[in-house]
Parts: structure tokens; C-alpha cells; sequence
């Protein structure tokens, strides 16, 4: 990569264009949470914590981020289980279909949010069950499931099937040896699928919007406060503590499945 910037100078500059286009936006929203005044513009008035204080003593903020939680973190552990076997089975067998089998599964990445929102708000009214947490969390199931597999093919690519005949060898059942040899090798994946499913889970928006009902997610939340321009710092205070979290989720998935590379 050095080699090639070398060689097109050009590149760096584009590179450094592109991220500073990308990520200024971001970085403004913080510097405005700690804004006195209650417009978003510039010059800021002054520096506050107050924004922030506040967000303690909002019943509706609280509860919203409760939901979150809920459906993050089942939701995640969901779609890691699934995409655990579904990443084994793709890795280390050939069957027929198994091609086509991936495709579908990895065809909520390219599908428009609205027309999968939609869908299952049609699917879910259809058998019986109205909007809430649980119609949320298979919803954000079906849209991690892709993710998990994503991060779990990796962690299976460079895993050494010798290992897992080995124990059979010894003895070891089925069960055992992917109790007792699979698992660990591959667990920092695992940890870094949770995580980044949790992530997207604890950001998506659109299909909780359809599928949430009366108990919002944060997302949700958040788009309802948007409206009113005296809650609008407020609203900044929170966006960026949930930015803060989502990079620091992003960097330790990193870490572990960097950590699960080097290990196989």
C-alpha cells in the first residue's frame, strides 16, 4: 500500500480528502453537545456538561435504550449461533446449493431497508404478531445473520480440521471436540461477531421504526426528538455518547478478530 501511494501521489491527497469529507460531519456533533446555546451553528456560546447531566432524569431516554439493549444483545447472540454453523458448514463441506445457500443468506446486505421493513411488518401482521420487541428482534436478526457468517468464515478459513481428527483419535466425541477444540480457537471470532452485531442491531433504525410498535428502540428515540429544536441538544448529547460506544464496540470486535487470525 506505501508502494502504491509512492507511486500515484495523487492518492494521499485523495485519501485525506475523502476522510476528512467523510468523518467532519461526525466529529461536529460532539462539539456541539457541549454547546450552551440551543442552535447548532456557529460561534459557539460556550461550554457546557448540561446536555449531558439531563439525560439522566429522561424516563422515555432510559427506557428506549433498555429496548436496545434487549434486542441488541439477543438478537446478536441469535445471529452469532446461526452464523457460527452456517460459516462451519460453508468452510468445510461441499454440497449441492451451497453457493446458492450463501447468496440468500447474505442478501439482506443488498436489499433495501425500507422493502425488508415492510416485508416482514406484512409477514409479522399476517401470522398474528403485532408490532413489538420480539417482531424487532427477528428483524434484526435476519438483517445480522450476513455479518455473523461474514466474521465466522474468517475465523474458520485458517482453522486446521487435523486438529478436530485428532481428538478424534483420542476418543473425543462430536460433541466434545467441538466443545473443547473448535470453540476456543474460534471464540475471539465469536466474541467479535457479538459484538459487531450488536452494534448494527443497537444502530438500525428503519426496520425498528416498522416493527417496534409502542416500545421504541433508541434509534427510534432519538428521531422523535430530532423534531422538536429545544430537545435537539439533547438529542447531540446522546448521539455522541452512542458514537463514542459503537467505535469503542468496533475496536475491540477488531481486536479479537485480529487476535483469532494470529491464533489459527
Amino acid at each position: 500500500m506505501s508502494r502504491l501511494l509512492r507511486s500515484f501521489p495523487g492518492l494521499s491527497a485523495y485519501a485525506v480528502f475523502y476522510l476528512v469529507f467523510l468523518y467532519t460531519p461526525v466529529l461536529l456533533l460532539p462539539l456541539f453537545s457541549f454547546n450552551e446555546g440551543t442552535i447548532v451553528a456557529f460561534p459557539i456560546k460556550g461550554f457546557t456538561l448540561k446536555w449531558y447531566a439531563e439525560l439522566a432524569g429522561q424516563e422515555a431516554l432510559l427506557r428506549s435504550l433498555l429496548n436496545s439493549v434487549i434486542v441488541g444483545g439477543v438478537s446478536a447472540v441469535l445471529a452469532t449461533s446461526l452464523g457460527l454453523f452456517a460459516a462451519r458448514a460453508y468452510v468445510r463441506y461441499r454440497f449441492t446449493g451451497r453457493e446458492m445457500s450463501e447468496a440468500l443468506v447474505m442478501l439482506p446486505l443488498v436489499v433495501p431497508g425500507i422493502i425488508v421493513a415492510s416485508s416482514f411488518l406484512v409477514l409479522f401482521l399476517s401470522v398474528g404478531l403485532k408490532p413489538s420487541l420480539t417482531a424487532v428482534i427477528l428483524g434484526h436478526t435476519f438483517l445480522t445473520v450476513p455479518f455473523a457468517v461474514a466474521i465466522m468464515k474468517s475465523a474458520f478459513d485458517e482453522f486446521d480440521p487435523s486438529l478436530e481428527e485428532a481428538a478424534y483419535d483420542l476418543g473425543e466425541t462430536v460433541i466434545g471436540t467441538f466443545r473443547r477444540v473448535t470453540l476456543p480457537i474460534v471464540a475471539p471470532g465469536i466474541v467479535a461477531s457479538l459484538l459487531v452485531t450488536f452494534t448494527v442491531s443497537f444502530d438500525e433504525f428503519i426496520l425498528a421504526f416498522f416493527l417496534a410498535g409502542d416500545q421504541p428502540t433508541l434509534p427510534v428515540y432519538i428521531w422523535s426528538q430530532i423534531r422538536f429544536p429545544a430537545k435537539l441538544p439533547n438529542t447531540l448529547a446522546l448521539g455522541s455518547c452512542l458514537l463514542a460506544f459503537s467505535v469503542l464496540l468496533l475496536i475491540t470486535a477488531e481486536y479479537f478478530r485480529r487476535r483469532s487470525a494470529k491464533r489459527t
